[in-house]
Formats: C-alpha cells, structure tokens, sequence
C-alpha cells in the first residue's frame, strides 16, 4: 500500500489546479469561437511581434507543421499576418492584426475573471504570496542544470 495521498501531493494540486483553470477558460473561450492554444499563440505574437513560427513550435512546445496549421487557420481567421523574415527567406514572421487585439482583449477579460473565481476567498496577501512562489517554482526548474 503506498502513502501517497492526491489530496496533500504538491504536484498532484498543482497539475489538477491549472488543468480546470485551463478547462473553465477554454468553455469560457469557447463562446467566442476562440481557442486555448489560439489565445497562448496570440499571446505570445503580442510578447513578441514578429516572433517566428519555429519559434512559436519551440514554445508551444508542438511541431512546426501543428503550428503552421494554427497560424493557417489564424490567418484565415484574420488575426495574424506572416510576413517574409528579412534576414532568412525560408521563414515567416508572425504578427497581430487590428482584429486580434481586440480579440486579446476579450480573452485577458475572460482570464481576470476565471483568475478571480479561483482565487476567491483568498485573501490578496495570500495570492501575492502565492504568485510570487509560483514564479519562483517556474524560475528554479527554468534554471539550467
């Protein structure tokens, strides 16, 4: 018999907490004709415009050519544009439309209020201790070995 116990396993919570965040968002998300991996690629263009889309993949942590798909149907969709990169003809750079901040920030109004819903009843000295704690948990495993 092991003593693993789900209910006090670090991991386990951590997993299951953001596995509904990001399920509540993507109903949430949904209703708006936008998808989960839509708004992280978004997101990401929005960090840095003219991001590549091999750069995309890389941290989306997916395939080039499942990438190429979203930026496919992103396109189609008018929210992003790909243009020739200057210095290397082979790729394309990734970049926002008018339509697409607009769809930003719909989709940042839909996270505050999934943010909010999870965190409530948690005092806000306590989520600032808690974010600050995750993004030293995301710092220490990002740390090269």
């Amino acid at each position: 018999m092991s003593d693993f116990d789900p209910d006090r396993s670090f991991g386990f919570n951590l997993y299951d907490a953001a596995r509904l965040l990001r399920r509540e968002f993507e109903r949430r998300a949904k209703r708006h004709g936008v998808t989960r991996a839509q708004w992280v690629a978004l997101t990401w263009i929005a960090r840095q415009p003219g991001l590549r889309q091999s750069q995309l993949a890389d941290v989306l942590e997916v395939t080039p050519i499942a990438v190429a798909r979203l930026v496919d149907r992103m396109e189609g969709e008018g929210l992003v544009q790909r243009r020739a990169d200057p210095d290397d003809r082979r790729a394309w750079q990734l970049h926002l439309t008018d339509k697409a901040r607009d769809s930003l920030e719909m989709l940042r109004t839909i996270g505050r209020a999934v943010r909010d819903d999870a965190l409530a009843g948690i005092a806000p000295k306590d989520q600032d201790v808690l974010l600050s704690s995750l993004m030293r948990i995301r710092d220490n495993l990002a740390a090269p070995r």
